[in-house]
């Protein structure tokens, strides 16, 4: 399928004052022409179509405007029906209405790209085979710290630990705790922590994070155990009669709230942060931040550096912090002049 031509900056200046036009009915288009638009949510996106439930549950496949910058799963739209639909469709996007918040990631060669919108929280999957891996955890917390959606950390494959191994397991991850981290221990063999998953879930629109292996599919089926047919039955209310294979989708979690599955999720890189946002994500830093003797400090083994000091004092985990310079060493590498690197290997620490 050929890719969306790119807007100039000229172009997309000129999609946002067509939007705010659009949005709240000045110059160009009256009160009259927006009280025909219909409210939705879009729940399922690919190319340039998206599946859009209305306020009454009814799902109608719609085109999407050119001029509009981007949509995403979640996002909640202003769509125009067509008179005669044409090819199954039913509808045309024409607004995506102010995001809450918006999960991205970036693109080698489109920049940051939106890849699902107003979430509540990021379910961060890891499980203690074949390894826990506190950096790749660290990695995630950062992502979610940039974007400002609150995250879950759910351990999983809890039952294959001995005693004495889930006791060092529960150590090793007392640090995220005592940050204010919530943290369930999950099991999709014993069930343990599975009700309590559930609960968590119910009246949230969450997603889902985590390595290869971890079982992320597993714990989804236990929160979404019909979810093949729920998303046939979303082709068959937007009238295609089939299944198609949708590159991110949202759909309802029987105990109640909505989880967004999207391929895009899986991938957190972060080479596009500037060095002081991957800082600041780093919760226990911040109230150190700008107290160091040098405005340029690498926070390592700079003169003058507090957060330094308070690794020293016991005051900020030394695990953290050798993650956090695991993390700056590993952006130079991954940047977009290491692209064929990092897209062999995109879980390289």
């Amino acid at each position: 399928m050929a890719k969306k031509p790119k807007l100039s900056h000229r172009q997309k200046r000129q999609v946002a004052a067509n939007r705010q036009k659009r949005l709240y009915g000045k110059q160009q288009q009256s009160s009259a022409d927006l009280s025909s638009l219909v409210t939705g949510r879009v729940i399922g996106r690919f190319g340039k179509q998206a599946d859009v439930q209305d306020t009454q549950g009814i799902v109608v496949r719609c085109h999407i405007r050119r001029t509009i910058e981007s949509v995403v799963c979640g996002d909640e739209v202003l769509f125009a029906r067509t008179d005669v639909p044409d090819e199954n469709i039913g509808g045309v996007i024409e607004i995506v209405q102010d995001r809450r918040t918006v999960l991205t990631r970036p693109d080698f060669y489109d920049g940051v790209k939106p890849i699902a919108a107003n979430i509540d929280q990021i379910i961060v999957v890891s499980s203690v085979k074949p390894e826990l891996s506190l950096n790749i955890i660290d990695r995630y917390l950062v992502a979610c710290e940039d974007t400002g959606i609150k995250p879950l950390l759910v351990l999983n494959k809890v039952e294959l630990l001995s005693d004495s191994e889930r006791e060092e397991v529960l150590a090793s991850l007392a640090i995220y705790q005592e940050l204010g981290y919530s943290l369930l221990l999950c099991s999709c063999k014993s069930g343990e922590g599975i009700e309590a998953l559930h609960e968590r879930l119910c009246n949230t629109t969450s997603v889902f994070v985590g390595q290869s292996g971890v079982g992320k599919s597993s714990i989804i089926n236990q929160v979404l155990p019909d979810a093949d047919e729920m998303v046939g039955e979303i082709s068959a209310n937007s009238g295609l009669g089939k299944h198609t294979t949708t590159a991110a989708k949202l759909l309802p979690i029987p105990s109640g709230g909505e989880l967004i599955d999207s391929p895009g999720v899986r991938e957190f890189a972060l080479w596009h942060l500037p060095q002081e946002r991957i800082t600041w994500g780093f919760i226990e830093f911040r109230d150190y931040l700008g107290g160091c003797k040098f405005r340029d400090c690498k926070h390592l083994n700079d003169p003058g550096c507090i957060i330094r000091e308070a690794v020293d004092a016991g005051k900020i985990s030394q695990q953290r912090f050798d993650n956090y310079h695991k993390i700056i060493n590993a952006m130079a590498d991954q940047r977009p002049g290491f692209a064929n690197r990092l897209i062999s290997n995109p879980d390289e620490p």
